[in-house]
C-alpha cells in the first residue's frame, strides 16, 4: 500500500508517472478496495500540494530575469485564474492540465484549505471511478 502512496505522489508532482497500473495489479492481489482508494487519494493529493507549494515559491521569483513566464503571460494567467479560479483544482486529476492547474493554484495564492478540499474531491472521484472500472472491467483479466 505504501508503493501505490508513492506512486501516487510521485505521478502527481510535475515528475512523470502513472498510478493507475500499480492500482490495476493491488486490484488483482486482491487488496481491499477502500484501502487503494486511500493510499491512491491520499498519495496523489499530497503530490498535487507539493506542486501548490512550489507554486507558491515560484511566485516570489517572477522578478527575476530568467523566469520562465512573461510578465505579460503572468497576467494573461491572473485574470484566466481570477475567472475560473478554485474551481479549475477539480480538473487537477486530469493529464496534461491537472499538474500545471496545481501549481497555479500556488502562484496565485489560493487558501490552502481550499486547495486540499478541491483537490482531494478531484482525485478521491478519480480513484474512485477507477475502483468502480476496475470492479466492472479488469476483475476478469485478473488471475
Amino acid at each position: 500500500m505504501l508503493s501505490l502512496g508513492l506512486i501516487a505522489l510521485a505521478s502527481a508532482t510535475l515528475l512523470p508517472g502513472g498510478s493507475e497500473a500499480a492500482l490495476a495489479g493491488l486490484w488483482c492481489e486482491g487488496v481491499a478496495p477502500w484501502a487503494l482508494w486511500l493510499a491512491a487519494t491520499l498519495g496523489n493529493t499530497l503530490g498535487s500540494l507539493i506542486n501548490v507549494a512550489l507554486g507558491r515559491g515560484a511566485r516570489r521569483l517572477r522578478t527575476r530575469r530568467w523566469f520562465p513566464v512573461s510578465r505579460r503571460a503572468l497576467a494573461r494567467g491572473t485574470l484566466w485564474y481570477r475567472r475560473i479560479g478554485a474551481w479549475s483544482l477539480l480538473l487537477s486529476w486530469a493529464p496534461v492540465i491537472g499538474d500545471p492547474l496545481t501549481v497555479l493554484a500556488g502562484v496565485f495564492r489560493l487558501p490552502w484549505w481550499k486547495s486540499v478540499l478541491l483537490i482531494l474531491v478531484a482525485k478521491g472521484g478519480r480513484y474512485a471511478l477507477l475502483l468502480v472500472i476496475a470492479d466492472h472491467w479488469l476483475t476478469p483479466w485478473c488471475t
